[in-house]
């Protein structure tokens, strides 16, 4: 059910154990031999759009809505929205919606623009009067011309969209809902799109913003929800949540701690353990620009290697070569003495994007072609960036004038 809040009036929509089930058929006779059915034999299997998803979203808050195709990001926004049922569950709203889920879903193809624009309005409560003294901001935004006064099945598609965009947008809603519509017609309507979403954000309406573009979730929420298969998956911190989202994509699968491990057997060297250092303290996550070390422990069985190479690389989830460095390049030489050694790397900044990463580490012989021991993706960390720039890495910069 949707309902309205009469609790908590910080709270502008409040979802508990929402459900949406759909009953699939293998064939389309199975439907009727369901209904006819006197003993009530089910020829259907459920599919679960949801399956008890529960949040709350505070007013004023913009709120990025993630996850796969298919994950029922849609079916969410249109239970709220109240264009479907829910199976079980509830929905409370505190305020007015517009949604930009399916531009134009409540036009009529027969009526003008302006006729349209005035159904719109009953639909979602609003008096002729009132309706009246919106109309003029939305022609002049949709910028159709004399088109308005036409049916609306003459509009090209990008007039449609114009129209549709423009009565969602200026109806002054308290809760607005987008659903990858930000881009529609030409590039001076699209500024004109995200001046007006600008202007929606910064006076204090409440916002969820369901998109693939993770850059513009960074940019614009306040937090995240992540939809998994119809379930909350998680919901935090825009930064993080997104970040484990794209290493999620990345893999294809949750991965927890896994290793790949290359050991070769010899009498010469192993590599026994690596840690990783913020502070003096063990660490698996940390954050933009922190200074960490890495201390590498290894056991040496033959101690006449001369000049040997100690090696650390580091990989993303999904295998990308990010940095790699060893004593060789540097001109360092490592303590090599039967039994156990250890040797840290330093690293200054830690500049990389958020995400989750690997550590490999390997020991050679003086050309750094022939391993001792090689160890794949055996350590995982993960780092936590803010929203800073895109890419791999952020490198030190500095923008500048060049006026005298």
């Amino acid at each position: 059910m949707v309902d309205n809040i009469t609790q908590d009036n910080k709270i502008a929509i409040s979802v508990k154990n929402l459900t949406k089930i759909y009953h699939l058929y293998g064939k389309p006779v199975d439907r009727l031999k369901e209904a006819l059915n006197p003993f009530k034999k089910s020829y259907h299997h459920d599919f679960y759009a949801l399956n008890d998803v529960s949040f709350e979203i505070k007013k004023g808050e913009t709120v990025g809505i993630i996850g796969k195709n298919g994950a029922g990001k849609s079916t969410l926004l249109k239970i709220i929205t109240g264009v479907l049922t829910p199976t079980s569950g509830e929905v409370k709203v505190d305020g007015k919606i517009a949604s930009l889920l399916e531009l134009g879903a409540g036009f009529n193809p027969e009526m003008t623009g302006l006729e349209n624009i005035y159904l719109n309005g009953t639909i979602m409560g609003f008096t002729k009067e009132e309706m009246d003294s919106k109309v003029d901001a939305i022609l002049e935004f949709a910028d159709i011309g004399e088109f308005v006064y036409q049916p609306v099945k003459m509009y090209s598609s990008g007039m449609f969209a114009r129209l549709a965009f423009a009565v969602a947008i200026n109806v002054e809603p308290d809760i607005l809902i987008i659903d990858e519509a930000l881009s529609v017609g030409d590039m001076h309507f699209q500024l004109k799109c995200m001046e007006k979403f600008n202007e929606f954000r910064e006076s204090g309406r409440t916002i969820l913003f369901v998109t693939h573009d993770i850059s513009s979730v960074k940019r614009f929420c306040t937090y995240t929800m992540w939809i998994n298969n119809g379930e909350l998956q998680s919901i935090g911190d825009t930064d993080y949540i997104t970040d484990r989202y794209i290493d999620f994509l990345k893999m294809k699968e949750k991965i927890d701690d896994p290793k790949d491990s290359q050991v070769l057997n010899n009498n010469i060297a192993e590599i026994k353990k690596i840690s990783i250092l913020k502070d003096e303290h063990l660490v698996k996550d940390m954050h933009y620009l922190d200074c960490i070390d890495v201390v590498v422990q290894y056991e040496v069985y033959d101690d006449t290697i001369k000049e040997p190479v100690l090696g650390i690389a580091i990989h993303s989830i999904d295998n990308q070569y990010i940095c790699g460095l060893n004593t060789l390049l540097d001109c360092i030489k490592i303590p090599w003495n039967k039994g156990i050694n250890t040797f840290t790397l330093e690293y200054k900044k830690i500049n990389l994007l958020g995400g989750s990463y690997f550590f490999d580490v390997a020991l050679f012989e003086r050309n750094a072609s022939v391993s001792f021991d090689y160890k794949s993706k055996y350590k995982k960390f993960i780092v936590h960036t803010p929203y800073v720039g895109e890419g791999i890495c952020i490198l030190e910069h500095k923008w500048k004038t060049n006026e005298v």
